[in-house]
């Protein structure tokens, strides 16, 4: 069976099958449609989850014996499959038919991929997912469904966006999901809950233009440390949130690592910044950062980031402040991002 994405919550509500395939373009629905999939899991009791992400030269017949292996053991687990591509190769596909069709109740298998074009649904592998299990569709959301889709959004963060606050983020957003998304964090973080009009959007995106807090990314990527912690320095000084500044950096590093590892996969790197909605207006700069990472710097960084927030959250004792000014120089040390190790 196979439906779009916007059926799924109503199906989970009823079943829960043993296989399910998610695929699209868009990254968030994607992310989303797995997240409600893995809730549903671990309602019906599968409390654990094994992510497997499948890369160039990847053992197939290894997985195949560990998803066996699992099942003689302990809890109902989750077997998560990110393909790069729906064109798993002879060998993926074998396995992942021996896996739909040798079902176990203790076993629910998830996979992940981009969208299927015709070809891909004539392959065995799909088509034995669609007799065994479902297929979940994840399509674009059109320009003229945006707006509506980002009050819907908004509510969830409990803002009310006005029609043309609507219509004013979605020019600003160019159909990028994951931009707006971000948007209306940005909002929710500033502005707090309430209504929100198109005057509340200008001078929120548009507010302390000295020191906006994306600006700083940017002094970030080109690498220029002046101007990165004059701007930290501005968005102390006005009173920013440090938890806005911790997000827009996580924000950022992860992009970067998911980039990084797609160029790893093979693709080039503009086909990594059309994969992920990269604003053309932000490619040069960002292209400019990948050359001055590695995988394993960003990994080393995530990890200092993760740090700062549990200090803003209370979780870890700590200065914010003194943490971010550490996250942003680790960022920008010249010896820190000399190539040490091939990543």
């Amino acid at each position: 069976m196979k439906f779009a994405a916007d059926r799924l919550a109503a199906h989970l509500t009823k079943t829960l099958a043993p296989v399910y395939l998610v695929a699209g373009d868009e990254p968030l629905l994607v992310a989303e449609a797995l997240e409600s999939i893995r809730r549903c899991a671990h309602r019906n009791g599968f409390e654990q989850r094994d992510l497997v992400i499948v890369e160039r030269g990847y053992n197939w017949e290894e997985l195949e014996g560990n998803a066996d292996n699992l099942s003689l053991f302990a809890t109902r687990r989750i077997l998560e499959l990110r393909l790069a591509t729906p064109r798993p190769g002879e060998d993926g596909s074998r396995t992942i038919r021996s896996l739909v069709e040798r079902a176990d109740p203790d076993r629910l298998v998830l996979i992940a991929t981009t969208k299927l074009d015709k070809a891909a649904f004539k392959t065995v592998w799909v088509k034995t997912i669609a007799t065994n299990g479902i297929i979940v569709q994840v399509w674009p959301i059109e320009r003229r469904d945006l707006p509506k889709w980002l009050q819907d959004r908004a509510g969830r963060a409990r803002l009310t966006l006005t029609t043309g606050a609507a219509d004013l983020l979605a020019d600003r957003v160019e159909g990028n999901l994951l931009a707006a998304d971000q948007e209306i964090q940005k909002l929710a973080l500033l502005l707090g809950e309430g209504s929100v009009d198109e005057r509340m959007v200008l001078e929120a995106v548009a507010s302390n233009t000295r020191f906006d807090v994306f600006r700083l990314t940017d002094a970030i990527l080109d690498g220029d440390a002046n101007r990165s912690l004059a701007v930290l320095d501005g968005l102390r000084a006005e009173g920013i949130a440090p938890a806005l500044v911790s997000w827009v950096l996580c924000r950022e590093l992860c992009l970067l690592a998911r980039l990084k590892s797609s160029v790893q996969q093979g693709d080039s790197e503009d086909r990594a910044l059309s994969k992920h909605r990269v604003w053309k207006s932000r490619q040069p700069l960002v292209k400019r950062a990948l050359q001055r990472y590695r995988l394993w710097q960003l990994t080393d960084l995530l990890a200092k980031a993760a740090e700062v927030d549990h200090v803003i959250k209370g979780v870890s004792q700590g200065r914010p402040w003194n943490g971010l000014t550490q996250l942003v120089m680790a960022m920008l040390d010249s010896e820190y991002l000399q190539p040490g190790r091939v990543a």
